[in-house]
């Protein structure tokens, strides 16, 4: 039951009014009642009119996250299981479910909250304290709805380690929810085999989002030598040797994530035309190019650059500097696909970032797709935050 009100100041909560998920601290003109934060309020416009239900934390500046806009609904566990059947049919009509992220926060209106299913183990990510009260209810849903069609959840593991959850009063969790299990787990994604750490992975274990992208590269790499940077586990680089690829190097800073990177080669077989270097990019890539190497494919899958609207200026040098790099090392007539997981760094900023680039070694560009993340991680049109992966392929031609 809502134990409190929160009233907006006039003009106030036009994001809120628009779709967004959340009210900020700011926007707030009153607070009433006998609530502790976390508790489910009710928020109404200046004027008193009804706007949503959702729970508040008087210590973060999201001030209240949405529940429901439907100012009759009881947030309780008939709610929260209609909320969890919604996202699970949602996947099963629009991806390949042996992996993939099963609750998407606020695009699945359980803000604060990420689920991901690895063949029959979850891994869950609670980022806010509303949420976090109602997560052991939330997977108890998960396993019964997933029961009903045969699936039986072998175990789950917390990566609530995020250091967002220190603005809402949280403190870091990792762990086992139950019974412990072996935390190496084996998937299948688009055909290649993977074992993904999802105790010592990053955030999950491993970047679904990029699942459609990966097999995108596939058609362009049949008997080509490519360069996968960023590689992290090696995910792009198996999808293009899969493919046919002659030769693929893949690069990464990270010893650790190329260790698993070498073992998901010989687990598919392809250890024979991958090999992995561990380099910086950024410094690798000159070396490449002063060498006088050429790759008929190049990827770029960099971590976000930008993780503030601050950071935003450094962050387009940086990817204004790797894709110059990756374009002169792409043969005439080759093949570059870069992206940016960082919401702040919009598909137009992007875009116009690597046409700088290829202008400056008078390069031409060809699209021949852009992408955004996988359907199981859905943009939801007024939660910005949600629409943050942008993937470009190009064709690069020189002068002619």
């Amino acid at each position: 039951m809502e134990k409190g009100t929160v009233t907006l100041r006039e003009g106030a909560g036009r994001a809120l009014k628009a779709g967004g998920p959340w009210v900020y601290d700011n926007e707030a003109a009153s607070i009433e009642g006998n609530f502790d934060d976390g508790d489910i309020v009710t928020v109404r416009d200046f004027k008193g009119r009804f706007l949503c239900k959702g729970f508040i934390n008087r210590r973060s500046k999201l001030l209240v996250r949405v529940m429901s806009r439907d100012e009759n609904a009881v947030i309780d566990r008939a709610f929260l299981r209609r909320r969890v059947r919604a996202a699970w049919e949602y996947r099963k009509r629009t991806v390949d479910t042996a992996a993939c992220r099963v609750i998407f926060g606020e695009a699945d209106f359980l803000p604060g909250l990420v689920a991901d299913k690895f063949s029959d183990v979850l891994v869950v990510q609670s980022l806010a304290l509303g949420i976090d009260r109602m997560k052991m209810e939330i997977l108890d849903l998960l396993r019964e709805v997933l029961a009903a069609d045969g699936i039986a959840v072998r175990g789950v593991y917390e990566r609530s380690d995020a250091p967002v959850r220190e603005r809402e009063g949280l403190p870091l969790v990792k762990g086992f929810i139950g019974p412990a299990f072996d935390t190496k787990v084996e998937i299948v994604e688009n055909g290649v085999r993977y074992r993904v750490d999802v105790a010592e992975g990053q955030k999950t274990g491993f970047f679904l989002d990029q699942k459609y992208n990966r097999r995108a590269i596939r058609p362009l790499c049949g008997g080509a030598r490519v360069l996968d940077c960023f590689t992290h586990t090696g995910s792009f680089a198996l999808n293009a040797a899969q493919a046919g690829a002659a030769s693929v190097l893949g690069v990464d800073a990270s010893e650790l994530a190329l260790a698993q990177a070498r073992e998901n080669a010989a687990l598919n077989g392809l250890d024979d035309r991958v090999t992995f270097r561990c380099a910086d990019a950024f410094e690798l890539l000159p070396a490449l190019i002063r060498d006088r190497e050429k790759f008929d494919v190049v990827i770029l899958d960099p971590p976000a650059f930008a993780k503030s609207r601050g950071a935003v200026k450094n962050a387009v040098k940086g990817y204004r500097e790797i894709n110059l790099r990756a374009l002169q090392l792409v043969k005439d007539g080759g093949y570059l696909a870069t992206c940016s997981c960082s919401h702040f760094v919009d598909a137009a900023l992007l875009g116009q970032t690597v046409c700088q680039a290829a202008n400056n070694l008078r390069k031409r560009l060809r699209q021949v797709e852009f992408r955004t993340q996988a359907p199981d991680h859905p943009i939801l049109w007024g939660a910005a935050d949600s629409d943050y992966l942008k993937f470009f392929i190009f064709q690069v031609c020189g002068e002619n």
